[in-house]
């Protein structure tokens, strides 16, 4: 058997992003990372923290470098398609944060980059990876619920106090959570949704063009008759 080769990953935003730096670390498939921050004084912290020794105050470097496979993105949300674009477009894996990107023409343009440059993209959904939902997996697996009849998933976050980016953002551009999950679950994809928004944001966080502080949708699934 041919021997697996170890990836080299670079990890790119140190906010929620530290919390992957031990995760990678410690994969027996990485052969080493690297990490990067625009803001040098965390990015010190961490690397010293966690003993990373290849650091980077910008994405371009770790671009234009031979030295890794793959790129996992955890920046400010408007930034995820650009950067995504970017990185397939450099002959690495991606892996980004969600959302996956701010309009539907973004996700075209992710899709038809990763097909051309036959690089892999993931969008980190990671509830599915959750110690909860894994368990919960598992019993439907084994037969523990019978027949499903009806999906709910819901997620709850209140954005103030968050940075500016966040601020209105609609709730069915961060809707992973609650759906990752049920479609999981399910083994099946989306074919049609029917989506309500509800309520009224205050004027200052209206910056999406976006009103409601809550939707809710019923979404029906591919070749089933079961409604999430």
């Amino acid at each position: 058997m041919t021997k697996k080769r170890s990836i080299r990953v670079a990890i790119v935003g140190l906010g929620f992003g530290e919390s992957w730096v031990p995760v990678y670390k410690g994969h027996p498939d990485v052969e080493y990372i690297a990490i990067c921050d625009t803001n040098e004084a965390r990015l010190k912290t961490v690397a010293d923290r966690y003993e990373v020794e290849h650091r980077y105050t910008d994405l371009e470097s770790i671009l234009e470098s031979d030295a890794y496979d793959a790129v996992h993105l955890l920046t400010p949300i408007p930034l995820h398609a650009e950067q995504t674009l970017a990185v397939l477009r450099s002959g690495k894996h991606c892996a980004c944060a969600i959302p996956m990107t701010l309009c539907i023409e973004g996700i075209s343009e992710i899709i038809d980059a990763q097909r051309e440059n036959k690089r892999n993209y993931m969008l980190m959904e990671t509830e599915i990876y959750s110690p909860t939902f894994l368990y919960a997996k598992r019993l439907y697996d084994q037969g523990a619920f019978g027949e499903l009849q009806f999906l709910r998933g819901v997620h709850y976050q209140n954005m103030e106090g968050w940075p500016d980016y966040w601020k209105g953002l609609p709730p069915m551009y961060y809707c992973y959570h609650g759906l990752g999950p049920i479609f999981y679950l399910a083994g099946r994809r989306a074919t049609r949704v029917n989506c309500l928004g509800s309520g009224r944001l205050p004027d200052e966080l209206q910056t999406y063009d976006n009103p409601f502080p809550v939707e809710s949708a019923l979404f029906q699934l591919e070749d089933s008759d079961v409604t999430c």
